[in-house]
């Protein structure tokens, strides 16, 4: 049985389409991030820097959101389906990291 990557023995099957959507998210997040790094770097203005900073938080959310979305929709529901309970602590938890 197949689970998610939540702990280090699970993990997950995504489609290509999928994969492809989450590579291209985390694509534009690293570029944020390395253009973040060019800013600092170019003694750009605080206040400009803090509004792409935003930017960039938006977007990991964003990121989280989908990811998330797609863990309850696929490995949530098997495991519900395969009879493990504990499914529902995990997703806790993990719940309760995301709104930290």
């Amino acid at each position: 049985m197949k689970h998610c990557e939540m702990h280090n023995e699970k993990h997950t099957d995504r489609d290509e389409k999928q994969v492809q959507d989450l590579t291209n998210r985390l694509n534009r997040l690293e570029g944020q991030i390395r253009g973040l790094k060019a800013m600092v770097e170019n003694d750009v203005y605080c206040d400009d820097i803090l509004i792409q900073v935003a930017a960039v938080k938006s977007g990991l959310d964003s990121f989280s959101s989908q990811l998330f979305a797609q863990h309850l929709r696929t490995c949530v529901v098997r495991d519900l389906q395969a009879g493990d309970p504990e499914i529902i602590d995990e997703v806790l938890t993990t719940i309760k990291r995301l709104t930290r």
